[in-house]
């Protein structure tokens, strides 16, 4: 680790994690402007020696560089020359990005995101995701017909037919454009009485007896197959969200307008990486991970999302 200050404590903490399975941190290099404290002393390495000769000395393979101020405080003739040798040179964020598929907004460098790797948009990959948008959508319409049904008649049951089946709230998709999102309805018909947007909670006393069965098992999302059809939403993406939150959070959140550069999915990277949130605090969190999606999107990572998204209705995970 070329840095030993408060950015480097970003992968200390992974390693208490285990998130780095496979690596090995043979010490933390202080340079000029980082904030000593956060890693032990014992874990900083000696600066006597040139930088390759401490590479070669401790057989590293990768340098992750990782200093908190880097205005003149990055040997770059010697990283040059690490990198001649076949020694793999990564900057904080982009080691972060590969290892916790989330990019690391409180470690970003101003500029970083313009000229990362990523965003690649085309006629082919536009052509590809939507085929495979209709493809999955028509066979699980298909599929859940059945219970669609099923659903309708136990709503209707429980609330002695008064109250819609389905719910239609306006959400924001690609391009900031607003669509109505339609689900089955889980919550009394007056959970909104007042007129404001309010999130889910924990135990949320709004939700009806069949809510909470449809919801845990993520029926309730069912209708967006219909938004899927239409074109307002794709199957993989980041979830969207109601106009009074975007609102609020466009204004407290680095690059939240970003996660509205592809269309928003049923389910998405930050779900099945992140628990169910309801602050700002969770909006953040699952942003990092939004903006991986929007970075790096793929028909494999949507494959991969689409198999993760199958375990967690099937066991239940993370509903709220």
């Amino acid at each position: 680790m070329l840095g030993a200050g408060k950015n480097a404590a970003n992968l200390a903490m992974l390693r208490r994690r285990s998130d780095l399975i496979g690596y090995s941190i043979v010490g933390y290099l202080p340079r000029p402007g980082d904030v000593l404290g956060a890693i032990p002393h014992e874990k900083r390495l000696s600066a006597e020696s040139d930088l390759c000769s401490l590479v070669a000395q401790l057989r590293v393979e990768l340098i992750i560089v990782a200093v908190d101020d880097r205005r003149g405080n990055l040997p770059m003739a010697e990283l040059l020359e690490c990198r001649t040798q076949g020694v793999e040179v990564f900057d904080l964020i982009s080691f972060l990005e590969q290892e916790t598929g989330k990019l690391k907004l409180d470690v970003m460098q101003p500029g970083w995101l313009a000229f990362s790797h990523g965003f690649r948009k085309g006629l082919l990959r536009n052509c590809v995701k939507r085929s495979f948008d209709l493809a999955v959508s028509l066979a699980l319409l298909l599929l859940t017909l059945p219970l669609w049904g099923i659903t309708a008649l136990a709503i209707l049951i429980e609330g002695r037919g008064r109250g819609p089946i389905f719910y239609r709230q306006m959400r924001v998709g690609e391009g900031g454009k607003v669509f109505p999102l339609y689900k089955f309805r889980s919550m009394r018909p007056d959970a909104e009485k007042e007129g404001q947007a309010v999130w889910a909670r924990q135990n949320d006393n709004r939700i009806t007896r069949v809510g909470r069965i449809i919801r845990k098992y993520r029926v309730d999302e069912l209708p967006q197959l219909l938004n899927i059809l239409s074109g307002d939403m794709s199957f993989v993406g980041p979830r969207p969200e109601r106009p009074e939150f975007v609102s609020r959070l466009n204004d407290s959140l680095p690059y939240y307008r970003e996660r509205h550069r592809v269309k928003p999915g049923l389910t998405g990277w930050a779900q099945i990486c992140y628990p169910y949130g309801a602050s700002e605090e969770d909006a953040f969190e699952k942003l990092q991970f939004d903006l991986y999606y929007v970075k790096n999107h793929s028909l494999f990572l949507d494959l991969a999302v689409l198999l993760q998204t199958a375990e967690v209705v099937l066991w239940g995970r993370g509903a709220r």
